[in-house]
């Protein structure tokens, strides 16, 4: 009894630090940008089930894409100027290092949570539309989410306002999508459920496989470009 009341009073106290967290993370909008990811889905979903093209793995990774990205975009860009605006920030360079730690945990709830939307929706996509791989689905979307989310976190603390740093964001996701074509394997939407017809089955595993390595480094080195900026305490305040 004794241990049944301790498991249920921890779970107690991280279903608390989770919903706290998660608060934080998005502002208290968190149902508004769940709510537009869906509602794109859904728009997206609805459209190509009334045109001629049939669904399959290429369109529904597509479909999860963007959602993905919209999920992590606020709380990744705006999560700095949210800390500045409340007066958190002063707290959390008031702990030494403490910063470093509470925004890792930020970053993997935010990731945890936009995984588990993810997975629901390309569930549902496999059971409404096309049969696909739901976990290596979401495994091989949140590749570019990953990348894009620590690089708009970089930008954050590089720009140190919320606006700014979307802008930028924006602005530098339009030119990789016009020139994603002639970035070969190192295009950051490339979708591996796409493969030429022109191009062996191997070859192509292996422009993957170079792709999400790029991908990887890319997220590593923007994570901790952004987590050293944290250290100029007398840049934000």
């Amino acid at each position: 009894m004794q241990l049944n009341a301790e498991i249920r009073k921890w779970q107690d106290i991280v279903v608390k630090l989770f919903r706290y967290n998660i608060k934080i993370i998005f502002g208290n909008k968190f149902i508004y940008f769940l709510l537009a990811a869906i509602a794109f889905f859904l728009l997206v979903a609805i459209i190509n089930l009334f045109s001629d093209t049939s669904p399959s793995a290429e369109i529904i990774y597509s479909w999860l894409l963007f959602p993905g990205i919209l999920l992590v975009f606020y709380p990744t860009t705006f999560g700095i100027q949210n800390d500045v605006d409340t007066r958190m920030l002063e707290i959390l360079f008031g702990i030494p290092n403490y910063r470093y730690k509470v925004w890792l945990v930020r970053m993997a709830l935010t990731y945890i949570v936009v995984a588990v939307i993810l997975s629901i929706l390309a569930f549902l996509s496999s059971m409404a539309f096309v049969l696909i791989p739901v976990i290596e689905m979401t495994y091989q979307v949140m590749f570019p989410i990953f990348f894009l989310g620590c690089m708009s976190f970089m930008f954050s603390t590089l720009v140190k306002n919320g606006s700014g740093a979307a802008v930028v964001m924006i602005v530098f996701g339009l030119i990789i999508w016009i020139v994603s074509a002639a970035l070969g394997k190192y295009n950051i939407f490339l979708n591996p459920f796409s493969m030429p017809t022109d191009i062996n089955e191997t070859i192509w595993a292996g422009n993957v496989s170079s792709n999400r390595i790029f991908l990887a480094a890319g997220t590593v080195i923007f994570l901790l470009v952004g987590l050293f900026r944290l250290q100029k305490r007398e840049k934000f305040m």
